[in-house]
């Protein structure tokens, strides 16, 4: 896959692995769109990677607002006339609750942005993507939405599956999502997978994370950048295939 004249949107962008994962595919020489919902914070980072020499442009993007999403998908049809990589980055988490203790509220809150964001982007893009000639689309994942570490009790991501249910089932959720969109667009040359990124320093996990953001991107720009001989319906780290 060239990276010449080629888009690609992220979002969540304004900060760790999303502004990461911007930053990589800008050194590619890959246009990058900076989806976020905050002006200042986006165009702060999109300012920022223009400063190191990338293309950068800030896209005002709430993944959670069905107005905010075709107000993006058209500006990006006006200024780019088609969108190469979508990278879905975008993802809040909650306190850890036991799963009994976890009010309905709190869950259908992650979900709007986990889950339903993901789906109105991805909708949204689609018509962009299809003017593509090898569109890819990446959905940042983690190893919590795998249902065989958090039923193994000897995996080391099993403890999470007792205090994080809003997020964990979310995530498994999203991998679901990535296997439908890639069983449908695999016949138009669109790749689709999951990628994790590893626990990784972030806001989301207030910096307790073990590997860095930049760590973190380069799977997902890997998967974003994939030749068609690429896998599609996957769930991957940079050690390979993760279980579902």
């Amino acid at each position: 896959m060239t990276t010449s004249q080629k888009t690609a949107l992220v979002t969540g962008a304004n900060k760790g692995i999303g502004k990461e994962t911007a930053r990589r595919l800008g050194a590619l020489g890959i246009t990058v769109l900076i989806g976020a919902r905050d002006a200042g914070r986006g165009g702060a980072a999109a300012e920022e990677l223009r400063a190191e020499g990338a293309d950068a442009h800030f896209v005002a993007l709430d993944v959670t607002d069905e107005l905010s999403v075709r107000a993006a998908a058209r500006h990006i049809d006006a200024a780019f006339g088609r969108l190469d990589i979508l990278v879905n980055n975008a993802a809040v988490a909650a306190a850890p609750q036991k799963p009994s203790e976890a009010p309905a509220a709190t869950v259908r809150q992650v979900y709007e942005t986990n889950v339903f964001g993901v789906i109105a982007v991805t909708n949204a893009m689609l018509p962009l993507l299809r003017h593509s000639g090898a569109a890819r689309i990446v959905n940042m994942s983690s190893e919590l939405g795998s249902l065989a570490h958090l039923a193994d009790p000897d995996s080391p991501w099993s403890p999470y599956s007792s205090v994080l249910l809003p997020y964990c089932s979310s995530k498994s959720a999203l991998n679901a999502l990535t296997v439908l969109y890639a069983e449908e667009l695999r016949a138009e040359g669109i790749l689709v997978n999951a990628v994790s990124p590893g626990y990784c320093a972030t806001d989301l996990n207030r910096r307790t994370g073990v590997r860095t953001p930049q760590e973190g991107a380069a799977v997902a720009v890997g998967l974003a950048t994939v030749g068609a001989d690429g896998p599609t319906g996957a769930f991957l780290s940079e050690d390979g295939p993760i279980p579902w």
